[in-house]
This record gives C-alpha cells, structure tokens and sequence, in this order.
C-alpha cells in the first residue's frame, strides 16, 4: 500500500488536501481542521522542495498536525468567561453604602466591579451601616445581598 502511495501521491496532493481540510473548516467552524489543513500544506510544499518518502511525508503531517492541536488548546483557545449569572462574583468584592442600612433591614450598596451583572444593589446586614461605609459581601441571597463592614 506504501509503495502505490508513494508512487502516485505527488506533492500537490497534500496542497490539495490542506486546502479541502481549510475549507471543511469554513463550515465547521472549531479552527482544529485549520491546523491539519496548514500541516499538510507545509508536507506539500516540503515534499516539493526536497522530494521525500511517503513515510516521512506522514510522520512530519503527524508531528505538525498534533502541534497545531497543541498549540490551539494552549495558547490560541479563548476560555469563554460568562460575565452574567451568579458565578462572576466574588465574597471580597468591596461596595460603598448609598441608603443606610439598618439591623435586618434593607438599604442600598453601589459596589466597586459588577455584581451579578449590575453595580448598585438593595443590601441587608445584621448591623446598622451608616451611608457611606465601606462594606463587602457576605453572602447573596436571590436578590438580596448580605453585606457586613469591612
């Protein structure tokens, strides 16, 4: 099987290839293909600059092709970060107190970094907070946020 690819895949074939993966690629849309698609251009225009074996043709698309995997999952890939729901928040994000907040009743707080999506916020404590305080949170129950001074 080597000996007929080796006799009758010519250079141009692994262009032709790298373009039909780069052109999946526009339709799928994960730039893993890219990656496969650029490696076996780069084996095309190697093998037509040095004229090499068929082994050595699939081991170098091999090596660039598990290199581009590589490199998109550790550098190129974006982490999305959700910015909304109730994960983008955390217990040490500061806020300043705009309505005094009274033992077990409600008041407002405007915090330094969004919260929940938002920056202003009504806050209960389990102490009298005058206006302008410097409070963080304590906890964040549905739509109320518990602060505390810092």
């Amino acid at each position: 099987m080597l000996e007929l690819l080796s006799t009758d895949l010519l250079w141009w074939h692994w262009i032709a290839f790298g373009l039909i993966l780069v052109t999946l690629e526009i339709f799928i849309g994960t730039f893993m293909l890219l990656g496969l698609g650029v490696a076996a251009m780069l084996v095309g225009a190697t093998d037509n600059l040095f004229k090499t074996s068929i082994e050595t043709e699939l081991t170098l698309w091999l090596i660039l092709s598990l290199l581009s995997i590589l490199l998109w999952f550790k550098y190129l890939k974006n982490p999305r970060v959700e910015t909304t729901g109730q994960s983008n928040y955390t217990l040490e994000t500061l806020g300043t107190v705009e309505e005094a907040i009274s033992a077990n009743a409600r008041g407002k707080v405007k915090f330094d970094a969004p919260v929940l999506g938002n920056t202003t916020w009504f806050a209960t404590s389990k102490e009298d907070i005058a206006i302008n305080s410097r409070v963080k949170i304590i906890e964040i129950k549905g739509q109320l946020i518990e602060v505390a001074n810092i």
